[in-house]
């Protein structure tokens, strides 16, 4: 009976591979038709990750949402603790696990299945590693905020609060690597309802600890560590219960082989996306020496909590641009890579334009889902438009990073990154909000600029990329890292 159930998966995922490739064949026919197969396969891949970035993302804005009505000092604390570690942590292993996102990718692209769960195996060794070194900086969040010169009152409520967020940090290991090795042999739908689940299991868990047990900031961040790691638990059931047959063959100590070219790979990746993620921390930090600190970080985090929401959406379609770029790169098809990259980039656009529209009309109401404090809803208020243009360029950029990543190009964006971003952006920003006293919406025009240089940046290089010769590297580096299934060390 298990052996016929082996060859029915066997058989079932041939199938499924044979109809993927007639699927994504791309030809010389009807360009409406193409447009539409290659959207069929965008939502396939962006609509699960959209899901999954969108609640996950979502969990950490209800936990300050429920804090924010708990106290003004405490949403201002959860606001440093989330915009700067946790985005400074997440930073780091999100960039560095974009590395399995491109090998997986392009392993799958190239039918080396058995592969990607050596390449997961190596990104986990890497990132817990990782986690463990940056630690510290949640023990010590106090500390580091008094020598930043950030108010008593904050730093001591940070303080309480990062502890809290030390499992958290080592759900960030797991969840982002295991969505990145699903998504790029399209069964990330599992992650995406996964994700949904435990984000209404929080709601539910903070609203009883919270309201019902009067728990106050342990009862929303124990819901939140609960919540998150269920998700987790699914994940690894689904892949250790048998459901990835092709590309998970167990736990093997072949992953620790080789690890160098995957750690130079994973620096390059985590260093793009960090700088990218540590912009806004540096901002909001920069708001903490304003004269009403509270209302500045408050008013300031809210902004870019919405904008970060918004872009969890425009992530999938990051995420739908690395597979198809990985995939189509990794069969060697460098004409499907940039079909893929323009159909991608249009959908993105008009969902940008839809919400920046929206932004623009309820600009006020969004600040009353995280407090009652009127003043801060009028600082909301006076930054609504530029939040509604930073998420018409959240349409754009993160497709142009996907592409990037999907290329293994993340060298080239971090070096983009850290020229617009820290030599335009920030510098700019703080001219406008210190010196002409712009304050907050000083800081954001100049973050604006930032991200608008970059946008125009990745634009020339995806315009001037050489696919065909991005296919003969995607080869050369498939080839150097593999290893036959019966080489592998068991």
């Amino acid at each position: 009976m298990g052996s016929n159930n082996n060859d029915n998966s066997k058989n079932g995922g041939e199938l499924e591979e044979r109809l993927l490739e007639n699927e994504i064949e791309i030809n010389e026919g009807d360009l409406k038709w193409r447009v539409w197969r290659e959207m069929k396969l965008i939502w396939k891949i962006a609509f699960p990750s959209m899901l999954a970035r969108t609640t996950s993302f979502g969990v950490l804005v209800v936990t300050q949402s429920f804090l924010g009505h708990v106290a003004e000092l405490d949403l201002a604390a959860f606001a440093l603790v989330q915009t700067l570690f946790l985005r400074f942590i997440n930073g780091i292993i999100l960039g560095m696990s974009s590395a399995t996102e491109t090998l997986c990718g392009q392993a799958y692209g190239a039918k080396q299945y058995h592969m990607m769960g050596i390449y997961l195996q190596r990104s986990w060794i890497v990132n817990i590693i990782t986690a463990t070194i940056t630690f510290p900086l949640f023990i010590f969040s106090t500390q580091i905020l008094r020598a930043l010169g950030e108010e008593e009152d904050i730093a001591v409520a940070t303080g309480q609060i990062s502890i809290w967020c030390i499992p958290y940090l080592y759900y960030f290991v797991f969840s982002f690597t295991i969505q990145m090795y699903l998504q790029a042999q399209l069964k990330n739908m599992v992650v995406g309802w996964l994700s949904a689940s435990s984000f209404v299991l929080h709601v539910l868990l903070s609203w009883f600890f919270v309201y019902k047990l009067n728990w106050g900031v342990a009862g929303a961040l124990g819901g939140l560590n609960i919540a998150s790691w269920a998700s987790v638990i699914g994940q690894f059931i689904y892949i250790f219960g048998g459901w990835c047959p092709n590309s998970w063959k167990g736990f093997t100590t072949a992953a620790f082989s080789d690890m160098w070219p995957v750690v130079k790979l994973s620096v390059s990746s985590g260093l793009m996306l960090c700088l990218e993620l540590w912009y806004n921390s540096i901002l909001v930090l920069l708001a903490g020496y304003m004269k009403d600190a509270t209302t500045a970080i408050s008013a300031f985090s809210i902004c870019l909590n919405i904008s970060a929401w918004e872009f969890m959406i425009c992530l999938g379609f990051l995420g739908a641009a690395c597979v198809r770029v990985s995939n189509e790169l990794g069969r060697g098809n460098a004409k499907a890579a940039k079909f893929a990259i323009k159909v991608i980039m249009g959908t993105s656009i008009v969902i940008g334009v839809i919400s920046w529209i929206l932004c623009l009309i309820f600009g006020r109401q969004i600040s009353y889902i995280f407090t009652d404090d009127e003043k801060v809803a009028d600082a909301v208020a006076d930054l609504s438009v530029l939040l509604a243009f930073s998420i018409l360029l959240n349409s754009i950029y993160p497709v142009l990073s996907g592409v990037a990543v999907g290329a293994g190009l993340q060298g080239t964006v971090a070096i983009v990154n850290i020229f617009c971003y820290y030599l335009i952006g920030i510098p700019l920003g703080v001219v406008l909000a210190y010196v002409i006293n712009l304050e907050v919406k000083g800081l954001w025009i100049g973050m604006l600029c930032g991200v608008l240089a970059q946008t125009i940046t990745l634009s020339i290089i995806t315009w001037k990329t050489d696919w065909d010769l991005q296919v003969r590297k995607a080869s050369e580096r498939l080839n150097r890292w593999f290893l036959k299934p019966d080489d592998e060390l068991s």
